[in-house]
C-alpha cells in the first residue's frame, strides 16, 4: 500500500492470529497493548516474540487500565525490562464512552490522554 510518506494505523484485533498472519514489509512499529493481569502478559510476550520474528518493525508496548505504580512494574518485570507506555485507568475514559465522545474532546487534560499523547511521539519517531 502507497500511502506517499502518509501514516497508516491498523488496529487489529485482539490475540496473535492477525499478528501471526502478517508478513515482513513497510512497518515502521507494532503496537502491543497488555493488561496487568497473567493472561494478558503471556498474550503480550507470544505477540512481541511473534513480531520479532517476524521482523514487523519496533515493537512498542502499552500497558492499559494501569491502576498503580506495581502494575506497570509487574509488566515491566514480566517483559524483561522491555521499556512500556502506562495507560492509567482513567474514570474520563468510561465518562467519554458513555456520553459518546471522543476522549480527548471531553477531557483533553486527563491523564489518560497525556500517556497516548506519548505514545503518538512515539509512533511518529518509529515513522520517521
Amino acid at each position: 500500500m502507497d500511502i506517499d510518506g502518509g501514516v497508516l494505523v491498523a488496529d487489529l484485533e485482539a490475540g496473535l492470529g492477525t499478528l501471526s498472519r502478517l508478513e515482513a514489509g513497510p512497518v515502521d512499529a507494532v503496537v502491543v497493548v497488555v493488561e496487568p493481569t497473567a493472561k494478558s502478559i503471556e498474550v503480550a510476550t507470544r505477540a512481541i516474540d511473534l513480531a520479532a520474528e517476524q521482523q514487523l518493525g519496533e515493537v512498542i508496548v502499552v500497558v492499559n487500565r494501569v491502576t498503580n505504580e506495581d502494575d506497570e512494574a509487574h509488566v515491566r518485570s514480566a517483559l524483561g525490562g522491555r521499556e512500556v507506555i502506562a495507560v492509567p485507568d482513567d474514570p474520563e475514559v468510561i465518562a467519554a464512552d458513555r456520553a459518546g465522545v471522543g476522549l480527548l474532546d471531553a477531557a483533553p487534560q486527563s491523564p489518560a490522554v497525556a500517556a497516548l499523547m506519548t505514545l503518538t511521539d512515539r509512533l511518529a519517531g518509529a515513522a520517521a
